[in-house]
């Protein structure tokens, strides 16, 4: 390595540490706790293989439609028609909603905020570039909850605790429901109905890249309702992008999968130590809804999941815990930071003004739900 480059790869290995902050202290955690419960023949416990592998699929798939644009395409047709800043804005984060019921939190926010800043850009309405970042990831958090899918801590415990499809989305769709009308209000108060108009260049689909990542989408979402056998889509998916788009698997969240298998790790240690599953057992008997929303606010909604899980079986209090303790600090979600990263790349030096209205409506939304879920 010459002395030109190694500045180089310096910034590149910061710069990654940085954008996966969440990463490296699954892996610190991971590693501190190995030294208190040595590595044994239990740990191959700790892992749970089908939460990983239905992740990777439907992630890599999700990246091989976003590379041919299906998800901008078709929201972009559906933004057209909307001529005016108020149903444009609801639209926007109305497809964020319903795409993270489907495509994931994470992945439903790299696909549409850049859309977000397009059309706000491009009708001059950069005064709701805030408001409308805020709420498309408020609409990607809790719009996932719905679907074992929708969400990475979602998949984990509906797959931990083999919850039946129908009674997951029965004890999800009242805070659904709530969330939807919340964000139909804000959407409705703070922004004005401005007439505006968009126009867009055509951008043609790919017929036979659209039906194929569309066979290979609705295989993945059939192994996650537990259809057919995960190994199987473990060996068609991968295979069939290997020949027809590499680089969708190039692309695919690899961190995120990493931070699933620390945390499991650290879980599963903090677990066999005595004192600590006395703490946290103790805990969760007091209030599991309480409990993991607090525990998001400071470790994350998915870590939350993994470690909860590992001292309570009252799954439904703790699934609803974790999706809408999304809400609240900026770190209470891994898709919250992605939101944040997105809208520092346009408006570098409004940090902190994003900060203020992230956190207005994140803890307003918080507390409403919260209060919501203790009187039903």
């Amino acid at each position: 390595m010459t002395t030109e480059t190694a500045p180089k790869m310096h910034l590149k290995i910061l710069g990654f540490l940085k954008e996966n902050i969440v990463m490296c202290i699954a892996f610190a955690a991971a590693i501190i706790t190995s030294l208190i419960v040595p590595i044994d023949r239990e740990y191959i416990g700790y892992f749970d293989f089908k939460t990983l592998t239905c992740l990777f699929c439907v992630l890599a798939v999700v990246c091989a439609l976003r590379n041919i644009n299906f998800f901008y395409v078709l929201a972009r047709e559906v933004v057209c028609i909307f001529k005016n800043a108020r149903m444009s804005v609801l639209v926007l984060v109305y497809i964020t909603f319903i795409g993270s019921m489907f495509i994931a939190n994470d992945m439903a926010l790299l696909t549409f905020l850049p859309l977000g800043y397009f059309v706000l850009t491009a009708t001059n309405k950069t005064e709701y570039m805030s408001f409308t970042f805020v709420m498309q990831n408020i609409a990607a958090n809790l719009g996932g909850m719905l679907t074992p899918f929708g969400n990475p801590q979602n998949l984990y415990l509906y797959t931990k605790f083999a919850i039946p499809t129908g009674e997951f989305m029965q004890i999800m769709f009242p805070p659904f429901i709530l969330s939807v009308l919340l964000i139909t209000i804000c959407c409705i108060i703070f922004v004005k109905p401005d007439p505006l108009f968009l126009c867009y260049t055509k951008t043609p689909l790919d017929p036979k890249r659209t039906i194929l990542y569309l066979a290979l989408f609705a295989l993945s979402i059939v192994i996650v309702f537990r259809v057919i056998p995960y190994q199987l889509g473990l060996v068609i998916i991968p295979a069939v992008l290997l020949f027809v788009d590499r680089k969708a698997l190039k692309a695919v969240d690899y961190p995120l999968l990493l931070t699933f298998v620390f945390f499991f790790v650290f879980a599963g240690n903090m677990a066999r130590i005595p004192a600590v599953n006395s703490l946290f057992s103790a805990l969760l008997e007091k209030s599991t809804l309480l409990s993991s929303i607090l525990s998001c606010q400071v470790i994350s909604n998915v870590p939350s999941a993994i470690l909860l899980s590992q001292f309570t079986n009252d799954y439904p209090n703790l699934l609803v815990g974790v999706n809408i303790g999304g809400t609240g600090t900026l770190i209470a979600s891994l898709a919250s930071l992605i939101t944040f990263r997105e809208y520092l790349k346009h408006n570098p030096r409004r940090a902190k003004h994003y900060i203020l209205v992230f956190s207005v409506f994140n803890f307003s939304f918080l507390a409403i739900l919260t209060a919501f879920m203790y009187i039903i």
